[in-house]
């Protein structure tokens, strides 16, 4: 059985898209969503810098066009079930048919917009926490005025807060966690913080005519699936404000006895929880068009069984 998961914001880097722009009729593919949601998507891919792409209303657009340009490179394939982290859930929507893409881009484009104008509100941030208990540490959260915004499984926990709640986290980490890492994004996502953004994205829900998913779309809700395109629409609405449990969908995974996984572009962060939360299942990250051949391999191999 199959999975196909598309990372979230933080995944990007500088350039990644260049060599995928180099596929027959990518350039051309990228150019007209560039076109359609009024962001040129060629030149934050290729040429600008970090700062450039850390910037919300930039990286969320990039990181979906990645996906589903990547996830098309595989050719007509058919997961098992598909999911995404975060901002990666409006990818697996357009895997799942929920959203065709441009639908997608659209959705994110404005996604990004209204969550980088709440981010402007209160300087804010989000940091990861590596090992460590994680009920000692989400108590320990609370207590600093966090949010464990990303519950990742695998020993990992993302805070968020203001920038002053993070500093104190840094000299004052939880019982057994060894790190704390700073995010490459700009904004305290998943949490009250990002409130407002609901309520705009809400709005520009409402021009959406979803589908029902096509193959099982693992929510980051609660890791459920979902089997309604309208209730996976309201979700991801609402997960702007609300944490992301992807260790309840690697639960999910294993439960729908999940043999594979496939991360799109730019592929690895979930393909590193897979590895230690999911031991036995095959995992493939899709950095560059160097993997496709891999990974075209791993989907004939389960299109055969």
């Amino acid at each position: 059985m199959l999975v196909l998961v598309a990372p979230g914001q933080g995944a990007q880097a500088p350039g990644f898209l260049t060599p995928w722009l180099e596929l027959p009729g990518a350039a051309d593919r990228v150019a007209a969503w560039s076109d359609a949601i009024g962001l040129d998507l060629v030149h934050y891919g290729t040429q600008a810098d970090a700062d450039a792409i850390r910037d919300t209303a930039v990286a969320q657009p990039l990181l979906v066009a990645a996906g589903i340009l990547s996830a098309a490179a595989l050719g007509d394939i058919a997961p098992d079930a598909v999911a995404g982290h975060s901002v990666g859930e409006i990818t697996a929507a357009a895997f799942a048919g929920v959203l065709n893409d441009t639908a997608a881009l659209t959705l994110v484009r404005k996604r990004g917009l209204a969550m980088a104008e709440a981010a402007a509100v209160t300087e804010t941030g989000m940091s990861a926490l590596l090992g460590g208990d994680p009920e000692v540490s989400v108590a320990h959260l609370e207590k600093l005025g966090l949010t464990p915004a990303n519950v990742n499984g695998a020993g990992q926990i993302v805070a968020a807060g203001t920038m002053a709640q993070l500093a104190a986290l840094a000299e004052d980490k939880p019982e057994g966690v060894r790190k704390v890492v700073p995010l490459k994004v700009a904004g305290a996502f998943h949490t009250h913080h990002m409130a407002p953004a609901v309520e705009k994205l809400a709005e520009a829900a409402k021009a959406l005519s979803p589908s029902d998913p096509k193959v099982a779309y693992v929510s980051n809700k609660d890791g459920r699936s979902v089997t309604s395109g309208a209730e996976v629409v309201e979700r991801l609405v609402g997960q702007v404000a609300s944490p992301v449990r992807w260790d309840l969908c690697m639960e999910t995974f294993k439960e729908l006895g999940v043999t594979a996984l496939i991360e799109v572009c730019p592929g690895g962060t979930l393909t590193g929880l897979a590895k230690r939360a999911l031991p036995g299942v095959r995992t493939l990250a899709l950095k560059t068009p160097d993997d496709l051949g891999a990974a075209r391999d791993l989907v004939a191999e389960h299109a055969n069984a």
